[in-house]
């Protein structure tokens, strides 16, 4: 046995997380179902590295230390169930399983629970950042058994990617599921991040007509101020690559694909009762974009507004550039209410500022505006919300004129911008002392009975009023989604 840890499936992602794991003085054994692409790995990339190659679970085991570190880096879903059943068998009490790969967390848990039965340590581990992210360094949110924290900590916080003050962007995230739901919600604002940047390209291109090399250029400054980010920065990058003297950008059909992330954080915002609406918008954005054949059906049925924007170029791009970082603002903040939701759901103690520094380097969404984050809530470990930050509040109110105006001027336009409307709309709300949810409750007590609170009552005391005179004075049972 001379192994530190054991990877299974060598994909693109696995081959570069063990070639990471050797470059940082980490033993590696390697195993696939496929065994040619163990043979390929060390005749090719791992050629003159320590790594391990074996052609069974069985020689894959033998070689490890123990306890046994497995980690599997394979298609989330049946494949992990199907590989946890085989090599179960093989490990023995407080070996560890690793699942690095973009599990749901209701499996992670069920798995989790199933192997501390067994005596085997769990681990849902979210890893971020792509093929050059886990080659070079990504970010990494490990969840599940603690005791197998302790065995991984010294692995995993070496191969991760470091933030600008040398700290691992990686760090324990909380017991069962809570590192794979963690890696949902980056997933789901990373889906946000790249629509709002969508919506601001979509702008420039259909109101101002500037071509791909001026919003290179545009990007590019972005880049430098409270924007900078990985994704500005490739945004950027793409905009500035041809094909034959062509911007290849303009050849790229306009239909999104998507994962399932996405989806998942939706789906447990629903659940939770929290307002994620800029990642639900970007979701449906991209089922949206799915429907090209009868989006240009609909194209010629329905004419859009054709007047011209007449007014000063420079400074709606800045009135882009200040509607794009409110928008992220909000998202980010609908993320972190939606992780404090989970936490009190499923007894997480999460550490959000800790959570921000995962994120702040190696991962899709890092960028500088990561450290503002981890700086609020250092401050404020129980802030309920970005948006009651003093830093970002003053941040919002510094935007909110050029966000309003983008806005506005896309509606009026006919340009949409799902993502850029419901962050305003959910930041009108939010700012709200009053809505008008109560003519809702009086709609719900007047058809179905349900009750209502009274401002001139204390709160959780209900009422219900006869309001048609013959509707009696029973009410309907209270249950709340």
């Amino acid at each position: 046995m001379s192994a530190d840890i054991g990877l299974i499936g060598l994909a693109v992602m696995g081959q570069n997380l063990v070639l990471n794991m050797n470059d940082n003085g980490f033993k590696v054994a390697v195993y696939n179902r496929t065994t040619e692409k163990v043979d390929a790995f060390l005749e090719g990339p791992a050629k003159g590295t320590e790594v391990i190659g074996t052609h069974s679970l069985e020689e894959f085991i033998k070689t490890l230390k123990t306890p046994r570190k497995v980690m599997f880096m394979v298609k989330a879903g049946p494949a992990v169930d199907s590989l946890i059943d085989q090599i179960a068998p093989l490990l023995e009490k407080d070996d560890i399983i690793i699942d690095g790969g973009n599990s749901h967390y209701p499996d992670t848990q069920r798995r989790y629970e199933a192997l501390k039965e067994k005596g085997i340590l769990f681990m849902g581990t979210g890893i971020s950042g792509g093929e050059e992210g886990a080659r070079h360094g990504p970010s990494i949110m490990p969840g599940g058994h603690p005791d197998a924290w302790k065995e991984l900590k010294p692995i995993f916080q070496a191969i991760a990617a470091k933030s600008e003050d040398g700290e691992p962007c990686c760090d324990w995230v909380g017991e069962g599921g809570a590192g794979h739901y963690v890696k949902m919600v980056h997933n789901g604002i990373e889906y946000g991040d790249m629509q709002i940047i969508c919506e601001a390209y979509q702008i420039m291109t259909q109101l101002l007509g500037l071509s791909c090399d001026e919003m290179h250029t545009i990007f590019n400054k972005w880049n430098e101020g409270e924007l900078n980010s990985y994704l500005i920065e490739i945004t950027s990058s793409i905009f500035a690559h041809k094909e034959k003297g062509e911007p290849l950008i303009n050849k790229i059909l306009d239909v999104a694909g998507q994962k399932g992330t996405g989806k998942w954080t939706g789906i447990s915002a629903l659940d939770l009762g929290q307002p994620l609406t800029l990642i639900g918008e970007a979701v449906f954005a991209r089922c949206l974009s799915a429907l090209k054949e009868q989006r240009v059906k609909a194209s010629k049925i329905y004419s859009g507004p054709t007047e011209k924007y007449s007014g000063d170029k420079d400074s709606l791009v800045e009135a882009i550039r200040q509607a794009l970082y409110a928008s992220k603002i909000v998202s980010y903040a609908q993320g972190f209410m939606l992780m404090r939701a989970a936490a009190d759901e499923f007894k997480w103690n999460l550490n959000y500022g800790g959570i921000a520094l995962m994120w702040r380097g190696g991962c899709i969404i890092r960028s500088r505006f990561l450290g503002d984050i981890k700086t609020a809530y250092d401050k404020h470990p129980d802030l309920e919300s970005l948006l009651t930050d003093d830093f970002f509040k003053d941040a919002i109110i510094k935007a909110t004129p050029g966000w309003r105006q983008v806005a506005s001027l896309a509606a009026i336009h006919g340009i949409p911008v799902p993502c850029f409307s419901t962050a305003l709309s959910f930041f009108d709300g939010y700012r709200s002392e009053r809505l008008p949810a109560n003519l809702l409750q009086a709609q719900r007590d007047f058809f179905g009975a349900h009750t209502y609170e009274r401002l001139d009552a204390p709160r959780g005391k209900f009422f219900h009023t006869n309001w048609t005179g013959t509707g009696g004075d029973v009410t309907s049972s209270s249950y709340s989604i």
